[in-house]
């Protein structure tokens, strides 16, 4: 079985943490991370692009910055991954990246090692885990990504994909807006799709609590007038956007 591409820590080790879950149905509860290397998209205000932007890849990013590969990538076997996370001694585990379901194989040989591990998984909905991965996770946080993403529809917003989570009572939407406007695409998403608007999220971009507070203050009353939930970043207001919470 192949090994599993993380994205590193500042220490250059393997990004797998415990923290707080910072956004969505889950924040605020204790949790153990992992972080996957690679994206099969590119947002321009990705606040992780040290996951996918690294030397050669010429996909815009706001800030400009490429990565050197081999200090941000590192690999382990799907058994050294469960026993890192183990050691962490939380029983809920956050699988995020990049896009952590372009690694659906290993990660299911992952999960063998962790039989009773509660398990969400955060993706941008473009593709699916396989059947023995699906099997084990317990929610999945979907976060489809807007045109002011930088991605091209065709790419970030695939139809089936959208409808098949629409349809998966374990899948709540988390759409992050940067303006008012963004708000009229989530409502165009969520009535093509049938998306349930108890599981919509609107969490405003920013890595900054300033940012963050500005934006919240008028994207509360979008989410009140549309009956969808607001997410917060607890993990920003707490650790400022760095790696490893």
């Amino acid at each position: 079985m192949a090994d599993l591409v993380l994205a590193t820590d500042d220490t250059g080790g393997p990004e797998i943490f415990a923290s707080l879950q910072g956004e969505g149905p889950s924040a605020g509860m204790p949790v153990a991370f992992i972080r996957l290397s690679r994206c099969n998209l590119a947002c321009t205000w990705c606040d992780t692009a040290y996951t996918w932007r690294f030397e050669g890849d010429n996909r815009p990013h706001r800030d400009h910055v490429t990565f050197e590969r081999k200090a941000n990538q590192v690999k382990l076997s799907p058994v050294e991954a469960a026993q890192r996370i183990t050691e962490t001694g939380q029983n809920r585990l956050v699988i995020t990246g990049g896009e952590p379901l372009m690694q659906g194989s290993a990660l299911a040989e992952m999960m063998d090692h962790l039989p009773d591990m509660r398990v969400e998984v955060e993706t941008n909905g473009t593709t699916k885990a396989p059947p023995q991965l699906d099997a084990r996770i317990d929610q999945y946080n979907v976060s489809p990504k807007l045109a002011h993403s930088g991605n091209p529809a065709e790419l970030a917003l695939i139809p089936e994909r959208l409808a098949a989570y629409a349809a998966d009572e374990r899948a709540f939407f988390k759409f992050v807006i940067a303006e008012p406007g963004d708000v009229d695409e989530v409502l165009e998403i969520v009535s093509a799709h049938r998306v349930p608007a108890s599981r919509v999220f609107l969490m405003a971009e920013g890595t900054t609590s300033e940012v963050q507070r500005e934006r919240q203050v008028w994207l509360s009353g979008l989410a009140l007038k549309h009956g969808f939930r607001m997410s917060d970043r607890l993990h920003i207001h707490l650790y400022g956007d760095t790696r490893g919470t």
